[in-house]
């Protein structure tokens, strides 16, 4: 109470110095929208203004902000419940949802309104996720649900980034328990310069793409980021700067929350366990436990199988000496004692559950060329991870068009390279339902197609999909990938840049009293294995060629980690890269030059512009026939000219001679500028009179002006019928509808040229001039000069 009267005389003051004459009945409403619609202005160093606002919408949550800038503003609410499910994690869900509305656009689907979430949302989603909910007390185990609504968005500055930084005022701001707040940054590279929420025609421009979050104390939450081959000091800085940054949006929610934050609610402590039951587990596990992770020779399979058969064999003892015991607290008292001994094992003897050192990789092999029939194949295995990828080439009609707001997030309409990830039931020995592509599969996808984005090259006649198929999986089959899709590349004659390739640093590490800044002990494992990445306390993905990163991803479990950590990481990171990239060499170094039999190929058609309709046909059926028929696709550039692509090189010796049949026809001649015809009519109309001057050609229309130097209102007027001939003088083709020019009215006077009468065999020079004299007509031979297909 005492608070709320010291910020209503604040309130007070600060009105009465601005407003001195203002009736108090105003004064009073200023001050209380003041109380009920706080906000908090934050100067990044850019000079850009980060707005932080609370109290106006979505009251019945437990939490709610908008973040602003520029003209776009994101709305993100929070809401937990009051009762625990007795789960035994956090059932935490984030909802991003792009509204058509806020960018004043409607929904192009069938019922014009927002469907199901698009690739964009459940990525931004599991940013935002990512980034808060290291933060949670471990106690917290209830229903918590986060959604982003976008309000308005310009086309400078993207949400996605906001929205983090919304979810984090809005728990700061609520009752929930949360150790938060973190504060999220975009950093842009131009010209080696670190730029801090740049827009979007700054990130065309930017080598870099990353999404910094990190808490105070300079730690680091989250990471997420592409680059176009970075160089690795260059991302170091870049982390640094995005993280020395993201503090003034952390100060900024922190004054927030002083003022207007609600008290945070009691947490039900967990059930505790007696110490006896603690003891009795340890004393019946520990051995046993050491024992398995100390065997080598132990696969995932035969690993989990032990240390299960413990699980059943310490609750099944633990619980008959202590009936009363709850038979769930056990296991989870087990559960975390295993977690335990894992990681102080590591700690100890600095050696891994399959042998390895700290800093060594798995067993990699690697092959080609799998399948006859596919365009590009590739086969990676680590250890016990395997990954399949194919590469399809086809037509650029069959790039993948992104919607509308995507469009204006991103600043790109289509993609002709992307990747598609699946991840079945058996790649974990596991059965389950194959349906629709999770969140996980979208995630994992999207990462790896972003390590492979840089080294396509910008003009590729094709668009590549490159498939991914999980078919073992013991850790990292993301970075698996990237290895597997660069070599796929290669093989498919794609003339890749570089090689790629990628790997998963974990972290495992020692602290007390949620004190991560500083650590008392920590190790960093390269190339994880799966149960390192449940163990452990960090998962970094890693992908990049030998001059540079090309993505990253950072998932981390604890509260923070010091920016010290995070450099290493990056190092060991780029030492494995280099070990893969040279085993990855010995299968493919190189994009192959050697044509496959099953690759598509494309070629141009340029034809004549009166050709263009019958290359058609009517409503295009032409075109339809061919694609039916042979595969192949027929693409207009302009009037006059195709892009032809086939799936083979047989399917093109076949289109085109197709094409050869339809556009056959007689030798057309060369026709002379200025030179006489012979014309003959094929048809009257009002406008004039339809003539050919040779047999093939298509008929063209005389006008009446053109036909006589008296003006006429119909050609019957001069006695013309069809099959009627007639000299025309020829003055070339329109050069904007191609056709022909023809005149008879210029004829009407001395001969001044030759007649060519183009429609009969050419006759005798004298006896052509003869019938010309005794006719009294200007015709002759028609000398059929040079004649051009």
């Amino acid at each position: 109470m005492l608070h709320n009267v010291i910020k209503l005389s604040h309130y007070r003051r600060k009105v009465f110095h601005v407003l001195p004459n203002v009736r108090w009945t105003v004064r009073r409403t200023l001050i209380t929208t003041a109380l009920e619609n706080p906000e908090v202005d934050v100067a990044l160093s850019t000079g850009r203004i980060l707005r932080i606002s609370s109290g106006k919408y979505a009251r019945f949550a437990d939490g709610c902000s908008v973040v602003t800038i520029g003209d776009t503003a994101v709305m993100v609410t929070a809401v937990a419940k009051q009762k625990s499910q007795n789960a035994s994690f956090l059932p935490l869900v984030v909802d991003y949802r792009q509204k058509s509305a806020a960018a004043g656009r409607i929904p192009t689907n069938f019922l014009r309104r927002e469907l199901g979430p698009s690739e964009k949302e459940i990525l931004s989603a599991r940013l935002v996720d990512r980034s808060i909910r290291p933060l949670f007390p471990a106690e917290f185990r209830y229903d918590t649900q986060i959604v982003c609504n976008m309000l308005a968005i310009d086309s400078a500055n993207p949400p996605d980034v906001q929205a983090i930084n919304g979810a984090s005022a809005a728990l700061a701001l609520s009752d929930i328990p949360w150790n938060g707040p973190v504060g999220a940054v975009r950093v842009g590279l131009v010209d080696s310069e670190v730029i801090i929420n740049p827009t979007r025609k700054e990130m065309q421009l930017s080598t870099l793409d990353l999404v910094v979050t990190a808490t105070r104390q300079n730690l680091v939450v989250m990471l997420e980021g592409r680059g176009n081959v970075v160089n690795e000091n260059e991302l170091r800085m870049a982390i640094k700067k995005g993280t020395k940054e993201a503090q003034l949006i952390i100060n900024g929610i922190e004054r927030l929350q002083k003022s207007h934050g609600k008290p945070k609610r009691a947490l039900e402590p967990l059930p505790a366990v007696e110490e006896e039951i603690q003891h009795a587990v340890r004393t019946m596990s520990e051995m046993r436990l050491r024992e398995i992770f100390r065997d080598y020779s132990h696969d995932k399979f035969s690993r989990d199988q032990a240390v299960s058969k413990t699980r059943t064999d310490t609750i099944d003892k633990v619980w008959s000496s202590y009936p009363n015991a709850d038979p769930g607290l056990i296991s989870e008292t087990y559960n975390k004692f295993v977690k335990s001994v894992f990681r102080e094992m590591l700690l100890e003897d600095s050696r891994r559950c399959d042998g390895r050192g700290l800093d060594d990789l798995r067993k990699i092999s690697c092959s080609v060329n799998l399948h006859k029939p596919l365009h590009g194949s590739a086969l990676f295995q680590r250890g016990q991870t395997q990954v399949f990828c194919t590469v399809a080439l086809d037509s650029p009609e069959s790039a993948l068009r992104l919607d509308p707001i995507a469009s204006l997030d991103s600043g790109m309409k289509s993609k002709n390279f992307f990747l598609h990830y699946e991840f079945p039931p058996y790649a974990t020995g596991e059965t389950g339902k194959i349906g629709p592509i999770g969140r996980r599969e979208i995630g994992h996808g999207a990462l790896a197609e972003k390590g492979l984005v840089p080294i396509i090259p910008n003009e590729h006649p094709f668009t590549i999909r490159l498939t991914s198929e999980v078919l073992e999986s013991n850790g990292s089959s993301s970075m698996a990938t990237v290895c597997a899709g660069s070599m796929a590349l290669m093989d498919a004659g794609v003339p890749v840049q570089e090689a790629a390739a990628g790997v998963a640093i974990g972290l495992i590490t020692k602290y007390e009293n949620n004190d991560t800044k500083h650590l008392e002990d920590y190790c960093i494992l390269t190339d994880l294995l799966g149960i390192e990445d449940y163990m452990g306390d960090m998962d970094m993905k890693v992908a990049g060629t030998r001059r540079g990163m090309t993505a990253i991803q950072a998932d981390i479990k604890v509260p923070g980690i010091p920016l010290k950590v995070v450099m290493e990481s990056l190092q060991k990171a780029m030492e494995a890269r280099f070990k893969i990239l040279d085993l990855m060499d010995e299968s493919i170094s190189t994009a192959r030059t050697v044509r496959k039999d099953c690759w598509p190929v494309t070629d141009r058609l340029v034809i004549e512009p009166h050709q263009r309709s019958k290359l058609l046909g009517p409503g295009g059926t032409n075109l339809r026939r061919l694609y039916l028929e042979t595969g192949v696709q027929l693409t207009s550039d302009d009037e006059t000219s195709f892009r032809i692509f086939a799936p083979s090189e047989a399917a093109m010796h076949e289109a085109k001679e197709y094409l050869e049949n339809l556009l056959k026809a007689e030798k057309i001649p060369d026709l002379e500028f200025g030179a006489i015809y012979t014309a003959r009519i094929v048809e009257l109309r009002d406008t004039g009179v339809m003539v050919t001057l040779y047999p093939s050609m298509p008929p063209t229309l005389l006008h009446n002006s053109q036909l006589d130097q008296r003006k006429i209102a119909h050609p019957s007027a001069l006695g013309l019928q069809v099959g009627t001939e007639i000299q025309v003088k020829y003055f070339g083709r329109d050069p904007v509808s191609g056709y022909m020019r023809l005149s008879r009215k210029v004829l009407q006077g001395p001969a001044t040229a030759m007649i060519r009468n183009l429609d009969r065999p050419a006759l005798g020079t004298a006896s052509a001039t003869a019938a010309g004299s005794s006719s009294g007509t200007n015709q002759t031979n028609n000398g059929m000069e040079d004649v051009k297909s």
